[in-house]
């Protein structure tokens, strides 16, 4: 990934991610993560880790943005903040990079930040996940 872009993400989707991960639950891990999003209407929508003693069921912080996006009459996202505690760059598993590629295109921005909201990476989706499989591969649905 030579094609690492520095941006300024919205600050409000900052400040929101931020505050998503503080209600993370992550007793197992300890490793709390906060996520923003943005839909095509400018509408912001959070969510958090919410780790499951029965491992793997938990949910990404991701995840829980995008559900809460529809839930709210979000089809699609068009910016992501991932709001992780380490030093280094969090961006989103490979799950929630197809999950946001069921709901965003190519150039959707992600954004890293660290637990102070400084942004330490900004990267499109198609980076993430070159060569993605979409609903666009899915053809006209209507047939069999």
């Amino acid at each position: 990934m030579d094609a690492v872009r520095q941006t300024t993400p919205d600050q409000d989707l900052i400040r929101l991610a931020l505050a998503a991960r503080a209600k993370a639950h992550a007793p197992y891990s300890g490793f709390a993560v906060g996520a923003a999003v943005r839909d095509r209407g400018g509408r912001l929508h959070a969510g958090c880790n919410v780790e499951n003693a029965a491992y793997p069921e938990g949910i990404c912080a991701e995840t829980a943005a995008l559900a809460a996006m529809v839930l709210a009459g979000g089809r699609e996202v068009v910016e992501v903040v991932v709001a992780g505690g380490g030093e280094a760059a969090l961006t989103p598993c490979g799950g929630c990079r197809q999950r946001l590629r069921e709901l965003g295109g190519p150039g959707l921005l992600v954004h890293a930040v660290d637990r102070d909201g400084r942004c330490l990476a900004s990267h499109t989706l198609a980076e993430l996940l070159p060569y993605a499989f979409g609903p666009d591969h899915l053809g006209d649905k209507s047939t069999p």
